[in-house]
């Protein structure tokens, strides 16, 4: 695919902005890393030998009758018996290099939880004795898919009614500004907690519940961009040929507007998780037992004798809200056309 001079300009442009160049460098092996995150922290092995035969529990649940043990459940692998089980018949075991899930309780920490960091627990626990580690590989995961979808949905949404009140103007205009107002000036925060409380908290629950607000940061934009280009030249010459409003919006408008709306998306995608961590530092947010990094703060809250447990969800978020900034940064860069490919915006 041949690129134009302006895709080849802005990308120059991106790439000469190093700190968010390689921001987005780390911010990508880290979201590919949380990706595969069943075969960095999981309580089942790898792969499994018993008796001359793999198996692969990280994939394949295998009951416990599978190895020799009296239980027809799925097997657990941290228990002694089952190890003894296995290892009687001359098996191996390899596991992932963080031996627990975000749900797995250690029984055999040999202190009360919350324990400190350990070779064992590089992080320490959380209050019921889950590694935090793991819980902050698989939350970190599920703070940006979830911040992802988020954006992806508001953002539809946002820029529909944005280029529906900048295209035809007048009263729909309008109306549609007036309502949104109306919509933008109510106590966010405190209807997502009244809603959240009277809903059963799952994953889509709350994605519905938080996009009937975040839409509106891009109609804003969207509706200038739209009211400033549908007076121009080749906009109504496409009128005057008959061109439907559909077409003309989707055609000869909407490549503008998008321009000021990519350059909104990672700050969005910023926002979407701030709002998911603090509903669930709130108690509000995802379902008890979700690997959560908004709840690893509240434990650290909780648990002042705890300190690792504070520092690491402050740390996660840390890390993942800056590199996520710098990457917006250097996008509002790259689509500035005042701005020219120099090295000013090294480190």
């Amino acid at each position: 695919m041949t690129l134009t001079p302006l895709t080849r300009r802005r990308l120059a442009n991106f790439r000469a902005n190093k700190r968010g160049y390689w921001s987005l460098k780390i911010f990508l092996v880290l979201l590919v890393l949380s990706l595969f995150a069943e075969f960095i922290a999981n309580d089942k092995p790898l792969l499994l030998s018993f008796k001359g035969e793999l198996y692969i529990p990280v994939l394949v649940s295998y009951p416990e009758t599978t190895f020799g043990g009296v239980l027809y459940s799925e097997a657990d692998y941290s228990e002694p018996a089952v190890r003894e089980l296995i290892e009687s018949e001359r098996g191996w075991m390899l596991w992932p290099p963080i031996p627990f899930s975000y749900y797995t309780i250690d029984r055999y920490t040999g202190e009360p939880a919350p324990a400190a960091p350990s070779s064992r627990h590089w992080l320490g626990t959380d209050d019921v004795a889950r590694d935090v580690l793991a819980r902050i590989i698989y939350g970190f995961r599920l703070s940006v898919l979830f911040g992802i979808a988020l954006t992806l949905f508001s953002s539809l949404i946002g820029v529909t009614v944005g280029a529906v009140q900048g295209f035809f103007g007048g009263w729909v205009d309008l109306i549609g500004q007036r309502l949104v107002e109306i919509w933008a000036g109510m106590p966010v925060l405190f209807l997502l907690i009244i809603l959240a409380s009277l809903a059963q908290p799952n994953v889509f629950t709350l994605l519905g519940l938080l996009l009937l607000f975040s839409w509106m940061s891009l109609v804003g934009v969207v509706r200038a961009e739209f009211l400033r280009t549908r007076n121009f030249e080749y906009v109504l010459a496409s009128r005057a040929l008959g061109v439907s409003s559909f077409d003309i919006i989707r055609q000869d408008v909407l490549p503008n507007a998008m321009v000021a709306t990519l350059t909104f998306l990672p700050f969005i995608l910023t926002g979407s998780i701030t709002t998911l961590t603090s509903l669930d530092f709130l108690g509000f947010g995802l379902p008890a037992g979700s690997p959560s990094l908004g709840e690893l703060l509240a434990q650290g809250k909780a648990n002042l004798h705890a300190p690792w447990l504070g520092l690491s969800g402050f740390f996660a978020l840390l890390i993942m809200l800056t590199l996520l900034i710098f990457i917006g940064e250097a996008v509002r860069d790259a689509f500035d056309s005042r701005r020219s490919v120099t090295s000013m915006d090294a480190f």
